[in-house]
């Protein structure tokens, strides 16, 4: 056991005397604090095995958009790239400080699902993606990706409205079960919403697809894909966009009855079958923008990235071409 430990301790500490003497672009770090998947000792080893080869900065967000704040200042500093070292709420915050801005963002996986990180090729194990970084310092490519936004919120590869989002809410209620449990957690409270708020009566949503009117009651709406990971398995919803296609993909869940949300999971998690084809499900691709609103009054919660953002009667949605630098 103690083996296991100390040894991504040992490889980054080869990582660190094996950096070249003169640091080169400068780099800013910003830490989510209470990411839980690694120990503040591989943390800082962390910091110090990219000062091998980055003249790095190292900052902790303090509170809920304060990392927007922080990469906003770094663009205007003219940073070389931001770290984003957290889970993809983390992310999420880093790029709309970012979007439009000359600083490319990276990241560092410290949440439990990385989107994101695996999105962009980075190894989602801290100790390689680390080796990943260092490496890019000799092979230096920024590249453009697509961000979509929500009203007034960017996002950088899904956003939820209705039951999406309520399942949300309540999974961030608990962010230690969250870390602890991660998608069976996520499960288990999906399972419990259902049952409690949209079994009878559920809250009714209306979504704009071009000439098309679909009402349901929940839409994901898709920057990239997948939509998220549940272990190791892709989550496919919406299917077409992709980080560099400059559209958005999605899907409308028309009714949410007893019987059609376990066939709605089976195809989410199918390697074959697809959600686009469940008789309930509307799905959509090829848009560069879209509206959902209230259909019955009551505000629509709304998810980016997995975090919660609050309630709205309406969500506009568009996506945003080549206006994110990235690093991976």
């Amino acid at each position: 056991m103690a083996a296991a430990t100390t040894e991504p301790l040992e490889r980054l500490e080869q990582a660190l005397r094996a950096g070249p003497d003169t640091p080169r672009k400068r780099m800013l770090i910003i830490v989510n604090p209470y990411a839980t998947t690694v120990s503040d000792r591989l943390k800082n080893l962390v910091v110090y095995a990219l000062r091998g080869s980055y003249n790095v900065e190292a900052v902790e967000a303090e509170s809920r958009d304060h990392a927007t704040a922080l990469c906003r200042e770094a663009a205007r500093e003219h940073y070389d790239v931001v770290v984003a070292f957290g889970g993809d709420g983390t992310v999420n915050e880093a790029a709309n400080g970012l979007t439009g801005s000359n600083t490319p963002l990276s990241c560092l996986p410290g949440g439990r699902t990385n989107v994101y990180c695996r999105m962009l090729g980075i190894p989602i194990d801290v100790v390689d993606a680390t080796e990943h970084l260092l490496r890019l310092s000799d092979d230096w490519r920024p590249r453009k990706v697509d961000v979509g936004r929500v009203n007034d919120r960017h996002f950088l590869f899904s956003a939820g409205v209705g039951l999406d989002g309520r399942v949300v809410e309540r999974v961030d209620a608990h962010p230690r079960l969250k870390a602890r449990v991660g998608e069976w957690y996520y499960t288990a409270v999906a399972v419990r919403t259902f049952s409690r708020h949209y079994l009878l009566h559920p809250p009714r949503l209306e979504a704009s697809l071009g000439d098309d009117r679909v009402t349901g009651v929940t839409a994901v709406v898709q920057n990239g894909d997948p939509y998220t990971f549940f272990g190791n398995r892709p989550v496919h919803i919406g299917e077409g966009a992709t980080l560099d296609s400059g559209t958005l993909s999605g899907v409308v869940l028309e009714r949410a009855g007893p019987l059609d949300i376990p066939t709605v999971a089976w195809r989410a998690l199918s390697a074959r079958a697809r959600l686009g084809r469940h008789r309930h499900v509307t799905a959509f691709s090829g848009l560069k923008e879209l509206t959902v609103r209230s259909s019955d009054e009551r505000p629509l919660p709304l998810q980016v990235d997995g975090d919660y953002i609050g309630e709205a009667e309406a969500a506009a949605f568009a996506v945003l071409p080549s206006a994110l630098l990235v690093v991976s």
